[in-house]
């Protein structure tokens, strides 16, 4: 695509929209940059950066009012499609994309796509570790933070693209990975997505462009990730924690095994380093892929046994009177939640809530009765929904704390109803923007807030 002199419109000035403007001009396009916040609600030292691009900046409540004048709309993944002013854009003959569209379109080296409700960038993360450990001239970028236009210059025939991609980046791509990784599917987004049927669908294009020369590799434990799967036509790869398959990744008598090229034992199960059932998945998911890729078993092994796992992810903190506290602030559904409560046997002190997604806590709530947790701390905007799904499905036995206001004070309040053994964990089901700017921000204040323990 010749982008030079092409007027065009980049909707969204977050992180992936910004890098879409400045790759655009680094190209010679003539930018304009679309974005429904007012210029106090950006801070300032994110407006500034943003004036020192040459772009027409658009800012405020009718960001969207005139796209008569350009000839490319960039969306960003907050952006839907079918937005009015997009679709009467697209009907003028205004050619609507996006920077995962144009990256696929671009990239001359093989794309390991991931996608899932759960896990992607922990194991778009594994995958990378082990490709780096093997010599691999790999990348990574897409939903993890990292837009692939910054490295697209950068690539080779044999290089190694992975992308975590949402259900946001997906469902208007007309391309699919050479290798597609389907983890967990429940739901997720509804407060973005109409309903999940409409969030399971946004993501089939991961597979549906897939050809007999790709690969899929789907969690079989979930039997919506398995349905999207069937719709690939590329070679089929399976991994579970739960049963053998024939061809992918397993759990074997408490190993990981693979089964690509014959049976090979990759890594006891108690090696690995991330708690929890779900990380298990996203460790057979990444050894399946590994297998697929021709990786040394050896490799794949050391890889696995030195993965700490990813920041705000039931990431350890510390350990202080014998109380372990876990920072799982990148848990924004109920899933996410489950995930971290069932990850650990023992006492549990849970800080649940935050901002509203249109989640259903019911699952959640059962969880929450059945895994020996003692106390509750709950925060923000849900908190009410949280509790009248806990009373739906029993009567919890233990504390529940609720009115405060800050992480420091919800730190500090953990600690003294804790006990030798316990385990404390931020893992919230919620969004964070009722009290935080972000959920690394909200983990970050929960990181600081323990080492400040005495």
């Amino acid at each position: 695509m010749n982008l030079k002199d092409k007027k065009v419109a980049v909707i969204g000035a977050g992180v992936e929209g910004l890098s879409s403007a400045a790759y655009l001009i680094s190209k010679g396009a003539n930018v304009a940059l679309l974005d429904k916040k007012s210029e106090e609600q950006f801070g300032t030292g994110q407006i500034k950066e943003i004036r020192k691009l040459p772009i027409k900046l658009v800012l405020g409540k009718d960001y969207l009012s005139d796209f008569s004048s350009f000839e490319l709309i960039f969306r960003s993944p907050g952006v839907r499609p079918d937005l009015p002013q997009l679709v009467d854009a697209k009907k003028r003959g205004t050619i609507i994309t996006s920077q995962t569209k144009l990256f696929f379109d671009l990239c001359p080296a093989p794309i390991v796509g991931i996608t899932g409700t759960k896990g992607k960038g922990t194991t778009a993360s594994l995958i990378f570790e082990i490709l780096k450990k093997a010599g691999k001239d790999a990348y990574l970028g897409g939903n993890i933070g990292v837009p692939p236009l910054q490295f697209i210059d950068k690539l080779k025939r044999d290089s190694i693209v992975l992308l975590e991609l949402s259900s946001f980046q997906l469902m208007d791509l007309e391309k699919s990975p050479h290798i597609a990784v389907v983890l967990m599917i429940t739901s997720e987004h509804l407060d973005w997505h109409k309903d999940i049927e409409e969030y399971t669908k946004s993501k089939e294009p991961i597979v549906r462009y897939q050809n007999e020369n790709d690969f899929v590799v789907i969690n079989k434990d979930f039997p919506s990730s398995l349905k999207l799967g069937d719709i690939s036509r590329a070679k089929r790869y399976y991994f579970s924690i739960k049963e053998t398959v024939e061809r992918g990744s397993y759990i074997d008598k408490g190993f990981v095994v693979s089964v690509i090229d014959g049976w090979t034992t990759i890594v006891r199960a108690d090696e690995v380093k991330i708690p929890g059932e779900h990380n298990l998945q996203n460790i057979v998911a990444a050894v399946a892929v590994a297998g697929i890729l021709e990786i040394p078993p050896e490799i794949t092994h050391q890889a696995v046994i030195s993965f700490k796992g990813l920041p705000h992810r039931l990431e350890f903190v510390r350990e202080i009177g014998k109380v372990k506290f876990y920072n799982d602030s990148a848990s924004t559904t109920p899933e996410t939640a489950i995930a971290a409560i069932k990850a650990f046997k023992e006492p549990k002190i849970v800080i649940l809530g935050g901002s509203g997604k249109q989640s259903d806590f019911t699952e959640m709530a059962k969880t929450i009765l059945t895994n020996n947790i003692k106390v509750m701390i709950l925060i923000g905007e849900e908190v009410k929904r949280i509790k009248e799904a806990i009373n739906a499905a029993g009567k919890f036995s233990g504390t529940v704390v609720e009115g405060l206001k800050t992480m420091q004070e919800i730190v500090e309040k953990a600690e003294n109803l804790s006990k030798p053994g316990d385990v404390v964990i931020l893992s919230p089901a919620c969004a964070s923007f009722d009290m935080f700017n972000n959920y690394p921000d909200r983990g970050d204040q929960f990181k600081d807030a323990v080492k400040n323990l005495k």
